[in-house]
């Protein structure tokens, strides 16, 4: 079933018994973990929690089934997390579904940016069992109010143009703009019983303007075939600290929302009027940039690239796998690609 963002927190906040199985999805990734957090405190820090990722449902559709209906070994709460999920999880989620046993542990599915097409959101939507909800990138007073109640939070006191100075600078991201809170918060001693002011100055000095700049500067020239710029761009990143995983998620999320619009332009919409409806899906100082690319790419190139970013993500988390060096050799490929389109 279909959730409102009242809900899907009702639900999540109670571990509603109802529900065998949270889908949370949409371009917002930040905003679906932090919803899953959710779940994590109710479910406490004593509880334990089974980790899968997409490819092993695929692999095994019915150990997701399997381990719904065990029992902890200690006999304590007991939970199950999935990340990176997609259709190949369908199997899975339909035994889980189709599940008799009355008690079960509770499942929170993170899928990140699905197509409406999805046959994994659509068994979601059809059963009564699931609940689902599309997470997407606040912008706006809407990202400004969700950092000042983060700095609330965490003990800070802040103007609201400071506020939106720092949900501008990390895009919208949730994490990201939780990382920022924490190291204003951790540079003037601040907490919840011991509120601290914080200004401008501050931000300045600790603020992610730079490291974000350079990551959107990344994407941006990869899709737009400037490899010259991809690797200066890897290597100011490398030197914070942001390399790997972070980077090929962050490619993907761009792909895949290029991959969305691209299918309406492909359907006979202007890109103009594509990008006038884009909404909450697009921040809006990356529209112009992202309607170049949208006339550079294709559905079928941006569907090789999407297949080649996801594959990289697995091979980064395998156990012995080749590394970092996986994720560069795949970013300057999909700038030569870039190169050609345009």
């Amino acid at each position: 079933m279909k959730a409102n963002k009242g809900q899907i927190e009702r639900a999540l906040d109670s571990a509603d018994p109802n529900i065998r199985l949270f889908l949370l999805y949409g371009p917002d990734e930040s905003g679906s973990r932090a919803l899953a957090e959710r779940l994590a405190r109710k479910m406490g820090t004593d509880a334990e929690r089974v980790d899968f990722i997409g490819p092993q449902l695929k692999a095994d559709p019915a150990i997701l089934s399997d381990e719904a209906a065990s029992i902890s070994l200690f006999g304590g709460p007991r939970w199950i997390r999935v990340e990176s999920a997609g259709d190949e999880s369908l199997e899975a989620v339909q035994g889980v579904i189709g599940q008799t046993t009355a008690s079960f542990n509770p499942i929170v599915m993170i899928a990140g940016a699905l197509r409406k097409d999805s046959k994994l959101l659509k068994a979601a939507l059809d059963a009564d069992a699931v609940m689902a909800f599309a997470s997407y990138v606040p912008e706006g007073a809407d990202a400004g109010r969700i950092v000042l109640e983060m700095a609330r939070a965490a003990g800070l006191q802040m103007a609201p143009d400071l506020a939106r100075r720092i949900a501008d600078s990390t895009g919208g991201d949730r994490a990201l703009m939780a990382g920022e809170i924490e190291k204003l918060a951790l540079y003037v001693d601040a907490a919840p019983d011991r509120p601290r002011d914080i200004d401008q100055d501050a931000f300045a000095a600790l603020g992610a303007d730079a490291s974000e700049g350079s990551q959107a500067r990344f994407v941006d020239a990869a899709l737009e075939g400037r490899s010259d710029i991809v690797e200066e761009e890897l290597g100011r990143l490398a030197e914070e600290g942001i390399e790997g995983i972070p980077l090929v998620r962050a490619m993907l999320r761009r792909l895949l929302l290029l991959a969305e619009l691209r299918a309406q332009v492909e359907r006979g919409n202007a890109i103009a009027a594509v990008m006038a409806t884009s909404g909450k899906s697009l921040f809006w100082k990356d529209k112009d940039v992202v309607a170049r690319q949208l006339g550079h790419w294709t559905s079928d190139h941006l569907r090789r690239a999407i297949d080649r970013m996801t594959q990289a993500e697995r091979k980064l988390k395998a156990s012995g796998g080749p590394g970092e060096i996986v994720a560069r050799e795949e970013f300057h490929a999909l700038a030569r690609a870039g190169a050609r389109l345009r």
